[in-house]
């Protein structure tokens, strides 16, 4: 841990937008490594997901938080309740959108949430990289009659332009502090967190349609095999909310299955360092997303926000 607090600066930093704007992105760009799933469906952050970046004279801690928009059901009025709680006692709020979209109606929702903050906000125009330079202006400019923010960043989190100007800028309003974390840790998840994250987002880009909102995945076991120290056995249950759904993500012959437990396993290996055994199953709780005692099972626990 660092001992010498001297002109060492820690903070906390929420990023908080639209869904879909590159949030969980920028995240696995600046810790260098997936922590936060990424998908091209809204509304796939469930819960606050803490990176740490650690540099010589500075930690970061950032908060990704589920895309802000209109809840329909109880597990979206949690992911709501997520990232208003963010909000406090953080030391930079980053705003980020997308450059491709004009403001709308979740962007303004979400600056009157941040009306009379004291704490820094920056706005970070992201996805730059998508765009011609010549729109930056007028986007920057859409912006600035909506709120008085501390900074304004254009970034590309995918191609990671600009990227180490807005570290360097959120360096420099962060207090003197502690160092929170061993510099080491990239995220304050557990495992079993991470893992379950690395098989939804697999499930969540290989179906279309209701199944990306339905499913949950919930670790059953994680343990070395007996007989092979070399070799971790996972074993996760993905839940869905119809007998439909099940079907789906078993797919023909098992064949969906197999490709979503062959893609996570190869990340899986990667975060433990281990050959992985991983074992699946898809089991039906019926509108679990609108029971509170299921959602705290699967993990989204309101006491911990």
């Amino acid at each position: 841990m660092q001992e010498n607090f001297n002109n060492y600066k820690s903070g906390f930093i929420s990023i908080i937008g639209r869904p879909n704007v590159g949030k969980s992105t920028f995240l696995n760009r600046v810790i260098g490594q997936k922590i936060a799933i990424m998908s091209d469906k809204p509304q796939t952050t469930r819960n606050k997901i803490q990176g740490v970046l650690t540099r010589e004279q500075s930690q970061m801690v950032f908060i990704d938080t589920p895309g802000i928009h209109k809840p329909k059901h109880k597990l979206g009025e949690f992911m709501i309740k997520v990232s208003k709680n963010t909000l406090r006692e953080v030391d930079v709020i980053m705003f980020m959108v997308n450059a491709e979209q004009a403001i709308g109606k979740g962007d303004e929702f979400i600056l009157e949430l941040l009306e009379g903050t004291k704490t820094p906000v920056f706005l970070v125009i992201n996805k730059i990289d998508q765009i011609h330079p010549d729109e930056l202006i007028g986007i920057i400019e859409s912006y600035k009659g909506k709120f008085n923010f501390s900074e304004i960043i254009p970034i590309s989190a995918l191609e990671g332009n600009n990227i180490d100007n807005l570290l360097a800028t959120i360096e420099n309003y962060l207090p003197e502090g502690p160092q929170y974390y061993p510099a080491d840790q990239v995220t304050d998840h557990p495992e079993r967190f991470i893992i379950s994250e690395l098989i939804r987002e697999k499930v969540l880009h290989l179906t279309r349609e209701e199944i990306p909102h339905s499913i949950a995945v919930v670790i059953d076991k994680i343990k070395r095999d007996e007989d092979n120290e070399n070799m971790i056995r996972v074993q996760a249950t993905i839940m869905v909310e119809r007998d439909s759904q099940k079907g789906i993500v078993i797919g023909k012959r098992g064949a969906l299955l197999k490709e979503v437990g062959t893609l996570a396993r190869k990340d899986i290996e990667m975060l433990l360092g281990s050959k992985v055994y991983l074992e699946l199953w898809v089991k039906v709780q019926k509108d679990w997303r609108n029971k509170m005692s299921q959602l705290r099972d699967f993990g989204y626990r309101e006491d911990e926000y």
